[in-house]
């Protein structure tokens, strides 16, 4: 067995943390023990570390399975800077290139390799992974291979070959939201051996659940509200349709709050561009469609605010979650109408396999029972996968505390002067925590070094991780070390530009009495 020194001092070079969170450890030993592994982790539990340090400890090539091209080119991305050498195949490559990377591949040059379940099927892909040292394979997203989930894809279906293909070769499957009978299903489509499962709690206490129903007058103003409660804050807003995304942005611009659409229809480059606006905090307000948020990479994010009734508890759940991954408390707000039951049963009608109508119908009833049941959110969520809390009362919900200011006080109709959100106060935090001045300074400083590198911003240094740079403000390069979140390659990299961008600030400044800090 692996010495714990070990892992932990793999953690510190790579990734920069001193320790693990929650069930990592020992997942990672279960895959560095050449066992199948099942993991159910919620969103920001920090799946994707339990296969990329094993990967890079065993050597050879892991092989990451993935829905998303973009979250594949963004994981690449991110651990290339840390120094992990990590490639994606997709068809958006052209031919040369994607035989360049399998050659490497078969050479071993590669500690994780990324596909997408469609190219895992593919006639010829099983032959030219043969010549790969696969060390193991980790399906990401795994509950997309089960009928019985919110999000089945038949190209997943496809994975239950890979036992037979490579029957020699471990089997790690990773998902955020799986009832019990989804997590059967994955063990049984996979063909898992007597994995070890690790089932982490579905209670994020963080999280404050707050549902309301509303009319088409009312839930504008909450939505209104709600924004302004957050100004200065990342916030994810979810309409329904592509229409609703696009009227949405309209009506928060004309009210002075500037926020950017997501949806499936707009031009990849659009789409993109707005992504990586949202994410280097140039604009704070994101309004999306579904398509926005899988593998999105965003701790800070301090509310998301649904427009509808998603089709399932596990959607609210994994939407929902993208809030407050930085373990601070964050809202998750379901403002729904009754026509929100139309639209969905609309589509539920309109399915023309059976069972799959049958399946979305229950998926229904769930969800409208959580929204018009009078009992505790978290305690509902839990409940519905599989989880029996000891507690009855959760403190963080609608039902069991009071709601905030912004869903009891409805804002004023009357127009306001026009205002940028990213101008706005902030929300209030301790005294003394951290200057705001100088995060904001040192969110232009990583702005733009992503641009010059051509990577997102978070590839550059966490949220969380910048804001603790502003908390310590070390001086000497060997102090980066000992911020989470930095490495010895991060420190190599972008070292001396940090330290730079922090004297800078100083510079800027000046000294002033009592450590108080003029506005820039």
């Amino acid at each position: 067995m692996t010495p714990a020194i070990d892992l932990n001092a793999t953690l510190k070079q790579y990734w920069g943390y001193e320790g693990f969170r929650p069930l990592q450890e020992r997942i990672i030993r279960s895959l560095l023990e050449g066992r199948d592994v099942a993991v159910v982790m919620p969103t920001g539990g920090g799946k994707s570390l339990c296969y990329q340090l094993p990967a890079v400890m065993l050597g050879g090539t892991a092989i990451v399975i993935s829905p998303l091209i973009s979250l594949m080119q963004d994981q690449a991305a991110a651990l290339a800077d840390m120094g992990i050498p990590a490639a994606v195949i997709n068809s958006s490559q052209p031919p040369a290139e994607q035989n360049q990377i399998m050659r490497r591949a078969a050479g071993g040059g590669d500690r994780l390799l990324y596909l997408s379940p469609e190219r895992l099927a593919r006639a010829d892909t099983a032959a030219w992974l043969a010549r790969v040292p696969v060390s193991f394979f980790a399906i990401d997203e795994a509950h997309c291979i089960s009928e019985w989930g919110h999000e089945f894809r038949p190209d997943y279906r496809l994975l239950s070959s890979l036992r037979e293909s490579f029957p020699e070769n471990p089997i790690a499957a990773f998902t955020a939201s799986a009832t019990r009978r989804v997590r059967h299903d994955i063990l049984q489509q996979l063909r898992l051996r007597d994995p070890d499962k690790y089932i982490a709690s579905f209670h994020r206490p963080n999280l404050r659940y707050l549902v309301r129903k509303c009319d088409a007058r009312s839930q504008p103003r909450l939505l209104l509200s709600a924004l302004r409660a957050h100004a200065g804050d990342n916030v994810i807003v979810y309409a329904p349709t592509i229409a609703r995304v696009e009227e949405t942005v309209d009506f928060l611009r004309m009210k002075g709050i500037e926020s950017i659409g997501y949806h499936g229809k707009m031009d990849a480059e659009d789409r993109k561009r707005n992504q990586e606006r949202w994410m280097a905090d140039e604009i704070r307000v994101l309004v999306g469609t579904l398509a926005f948020g899988l593998g999105i990479n965003k701790a800070s994010v301090r509310a998301v605010i649904h427009l509808a009734l998603p089709k399932s508890i596990e959607q609210f759940y994994q939407e929902a979650g993208r809030a407050g991954r930085d373990g601070l408390p964050a809202d998750c707000a379901l403002l729904w109408q009754n026509r929100d039951i139309g639209l969905l049963t609309y589509f539920i009608d309109q399915l023309q396999d059976q069972q799959e109508r049958e399946r979305s119908w229950q998926r229904y009833h769930a969800i409208r029972r959580f929204a018009e049941a009078d009992s505790c959110r978290h305690r509902q969520i839990c409940t519905h996968f599989g989880e029996t809390p000891k507690w009855s009362t959760c403190g963080m919900c609608d039902v069991c505390a009071e709601s905030p200011d912004w869903m009891t006080v409805s804002p004023s109709p009357a127009p306001e002067k026009k205002r940028r959100q990213g101008k706005l106060a902030m929300s209030p935090e301790p005294a003394g925590s951290i200057d705001r001045a100088l995060l904001e300074h040192m969110r232009e400083w990583r702005r733009g070094i992503a641009k010059r590198d051509g990577v997102p911003a978070f590839v550059i240094l966490h949220d969380s991780t910048l804001e603790e740079l502003c908390r310590v403000q070390p001086a000497r390069v060997d102090q980066l070390l000992n911020i989470r979140g930095i490495g010895s390659k991060k420190v190599e990299s972008y070292g001396s530009e940090i330290l730079a961008a922090l004297k800078e600030f100083k510079r800027q400044v000046g000294d002033l009495p009592h450590g108080r800090s003029q506005d820039l």
